[in-house]
């Protein structure tokens, strides 16, 4: 058995276990149904999620006996619903089922606890966001969108900031020092990947910005493994000059893999800069192409 081939049967292992216990949990008369006489195992049998969640009987069995089955984000999703899975817990389903990346309904799309979002920003004029492993920006303060606008600008699928400042055009890119700071930045990501080998959604954004980026590729080839960590960070605005900020990365307890990063002015004229540019969010487009070249 490869390893790769390991790993799946695991997952699937996992998988089905998680579903008979949170199965088990659930009392009949918790979704409308009666209780019965002659329940042999506590919770609901496997027929009754079946039905409530509008599945297969058979289908349903396979899943829970860890069969090599795949399931679809509607039917995972009913199936959370019917077994009354909290956020925590639907993620934990959707990553046991290989699909790491889909979001609960309901929740900002973020998956951060309202508290996040009021120390970013409580945290200006500081320049303060949330990444997780795979550098998706997930949120952000009014600081850091004036250094990082075209990144916070994007689509949500789109704000990733590797992805940005390995494609977009030289003269839009903040960094100064990028010698330094791509090759610590795909190191940080190399080491991310390693917790998620095999997974559809990583490999595909290596692949995907491997061919849109020879440096990225050149980079990712060489295996080097960094961690998260204190660095000296060198920006050019057009419309300020040189702000020059050290960034600190704090681990969050969740989601996962997520980092709340601060950028700390090293000195007054980068902290005025940045107050000036607070005061004007107007301010700076690139001079060739029109966009914000904040990121």
């Amino acid at each position: 058995m490869t390893t790769g081939t390991r790993t799946r049967h695991t997952r699937r292992e996992e998988l089905a276990a998680f579903l008979r216990s949170r199965r088990e949990r659930i009392r009949p008369e918790d979704v409308g149904l009666p209780p019965g006489l002659r329940r042999r195992t506590p919770g609901l049998r496997r027929e009754e999620v079946a039905q409530l969640a509008g599945v297969g009987v058979t289908w349903y069995t396979w899943l829970e006996q860890g069969r090599p089955i795949n399931a679809s984000v509607q039917v995972l999703d009913a199936i959370a619903r019917t077994l009354r899975l909290d956020a925590a817990e639907r993620e934990h389903l959707y990553r046991l089922a290989d699909l790491p990346e889909v979001a609960g309904p309901g929740d900002s799309g973020d998956g951060l606890d309202a508290e996040v979002h009021t120390i970013l920003h409580r945290l200006d004029p500081l320049p303060a966001c949330v990444y997780n492993g795979r550098y998706d920006l997930l949120a952000w303060n009014a600081a850091y969108g004036t250094i990082f606008a075209s990144v916070v600008g994007r689509p949500r699928l789109e704000r990733n900031v590797l992805w940005r400042v390995f494609t977009m055009p030289g003269c839009c890119c903040p960094l100064v020092n990028k010698e330094e700071e791509l090759p610590q930045m795909v190191a940080t990501l190399r080491a991310a990947f390693g917790r998620h080998v095999g997974e559809p959604v990583w490999t595909n954004f290596v692949t995907r910005l491997s061919a849109a980026s020879p440096d990225f590729a050149r980079m990712w080839a060489t295996h080097d493994v960094a961690r998260p960590g204190a660095r000296m960070k060198l920006f050019q605005h057009s419309s300020v000059g040189l702000i020059r900020m050290t960034s600190t990365s704090l681990t969050l307890a969740a989601p996962p893999e997520t980092r709340i990063v601060v950028y700390t002015p090293t000195d007054d004229e980068s902290r005025g800069r940045i107050e000036w540019l607070l005061a004007h969010p107007e301010a700076a487009h690139c001079p060739v192409h029109g966009d914000p070249v904040r990121g």
